[in-house]
């Protein structure tokens, strides 16, 4: 763990079989989120970015809570002041900048990607969300913004902004509806009601609903590592802009013609040839 610029105290991480794994780290305080955390995961994500070793990140909360969301003690900072601190340092890391290296995947971070919790859909790797416990506010949204998601059913979700005089933050007013449709989204962010990961299993924002925290932290990494088993790490970059940037487009042509497009480029790579070889030799491949 030697990338991360100072020493970390909202965050910590460690690498296994390919897959990262993020924690949320304040659990005394439930992992509430503060300006030193938002800095701290933002390095960390962009020190995993481009390691060998990473195929997929797993970010998930210190138990019992995953986050309850924006801390007291900052939330009452900002009514005294009269506005609103992210907490980040001047010039912040900036994770989500597409390698020129990556094939297909061109250069630089799309401008309309280039904020938080945003630039997590430009992420190099597949971030996938393990919701073991409470998850509130600015959490939602950096579990919304993640590729997948694994919540526990008993975990309380809430995007509590309504209830603290707020209108809804980090974007969940885009990623929401469309992950869940208007009329769930409306119902959320109106309201901030309390809802849990069991009354919600069929809305179409959780990829796998578990019995517990543990569970679904175990969920998460089982599926991290089959990813980074099975498929080429090219291909699931690439396939991740091609989502992105249908999402920010209209265009279904446009959607085939990059298609095709980078179906060519992917064909002369060595990750294709392997894929193939594995296929024709009835054998997994060796990415």
């Amino acid at each position: 763990m030697t990338e991360t610029k100072g020493e970390l105290t909202s965050i910590r991480w460690d690498v296994e079989d390919r897959v990262a794994t993020v924690w949320l780290h304040r659990p005394h305080r439930h992992n509430a989120w503060t300006g030193r955390m938002h800095a701290e995961f933002r390095q960390v994500m962009a020190d995993l970015e481009f390691r060998d070793d990473v195929r997929a990140v797993v970010v998930t909360g210190t138990p019992p809570a995953f986050s309850v969301g924006g801390d007291s003690q900052a939330l009452a900072g900002h009514a005294d002041t009269g506005g609103y601190d992210t907490g980040l340092p001047a010039e912040p890391a900036r994770p989500g900048t597409w390698s020129a290296s990556d094939a297909g995947a061109g250069a630089g971070l799309d401008v309309r990607l280039d904020a938080d919790m945003a630039w997590q859909l430009a992420y190099r790797h597949p971030i996938i969300a393990a919701v073991n416990g409470a998850c509130a506010g600015v959490a939602l949204a950096l579990v919304a913004f993640c590729d997948l998601r694994f919540v526990a059913a008993d975990a309380k979700l809430t995007t509590a902004a309504p209830k603290l005089g707020l209108p809804a933050e980090y974007g969940l007013s885009w990623i929401l509806p469309r992950l869940v449709g208007v009329t769930r989204a409306s119902d959320l962010l109106l309201s901030g009601r309390v809802v849990t990961g069991a009354e919600t299993a069929d809305w179409g924002l959780w990829n796998g609903v578990e019995a517990d925290g543990a569970a679904t932290l175990t969920a998460a990494l089982d599926y991290a590592r089959s990813l980074a088993v099975t498929t080429g790490p090219n291909a699931v970059t690439v396939t991740k802009r091609q989502l992105a940037e249908d999402l920010l487009r209209h265009d279904p042509a446009a959607s085939v013609g990059d298609s095709i497009r980078l179906l060519d480029e992917a064909m002369r790579t060595a990750e294709y040839r392997e894929g193939v070889a594995a296929l024709r030799d009835k054998r997994p491949p060796r990415f």
